[in-house]
């Protein structure tokens, strides 16, 4: 039996070879283009489920806590490293310590660095400290008035421009031996008059030593 030719209704007539050719063309490229659609909405899903995985799923936590730094230990490797003596600050248990260290920018200075509740606060041994040392620390800044705390006599610096001093607002410093103790930092009087309580036992203890 012959095949008969499919009739079209809007035209009213069997299709030619070449429409039957065309609505199966335009078929299939419908097909396709909504499996691509599908295709592309399962991706997208499937992306959306790893990246909640990873937020959600994977546990971050709060870094750790850094060790606290025990300065008088430092101190003690310091002393055995640079055959040098040095002041062993005890500072407020409030006092966060941020670094302990021998800074060699200019000459060797053992270094410690304090946070307090604000500002910060460093205490600095020049080794063998020249006049000039506290001067090129400070940016400039001119000595001022002396203060006894302790028993210690401190001499202060006027720093007029904090900026060109390295955003440092108050200093003082005290010789000892051949060495300067120099404590500054972003403070007012009262915390540098505790930072020098701090070192008050150690610096004389270390004068008794040097001399």
């Amino acid at each position: 039996m012959a095949n008969q030719q499919r009739i079209v209704a809007e035209l009213g007539r069997p299709e030619t070879p070449q429409e039957t050719a065309n609505r199966k063309a335009a078929s299939s490229h419908a097909y396709r283009s909504s499996q691509t659609a599908r295709n592309l909405i399962a991706a997208l899903l499937i992306t959306l489920v790893l990246v909640a995985i990873v937020i959600f799923g994977v546990p971050r936590g709060s870094a750790p806590e850094s060790e606290p730094i025990d300065v008088a230990a430092v101190a003690e490797s310091v002393e055995a490293a640079e055959g040098q003596l040095v002041v062993v600050p005890d500072a407020p248990d409030s006092w966060r310590v941020n670094r302990a260290y021998v800074d060699r920018n200019d000459l060797s200075a053992w270094t410690v660095v304090y946070a307090p509740t604000a500002g910060f606060v460093r205490i600095a041994q020049g080794f063998d400290a020249d006049a000039a040392w506290t001067t090129r620390v400070l940016g400039g800044a001119n000595s001022g008035d002396t203060v006894t705390i302790d028993g210690i006599v401190w001499t202060q610096y006027d720093i007029s421009d904090p900026d060109r001093a390295g955003g440092i607002t108050a200093a003082m410093s005290t010789q000892v031996g051949d060495d300067t103790v120099l404590i500054y930092g972003v403070a007012d009087d009262e915390l540098l008059v505790q930072a020098a309580e701090s070192v008050s036992e150690s610096i004389h203890q270390l004068e008794t030593e040097t001399e």
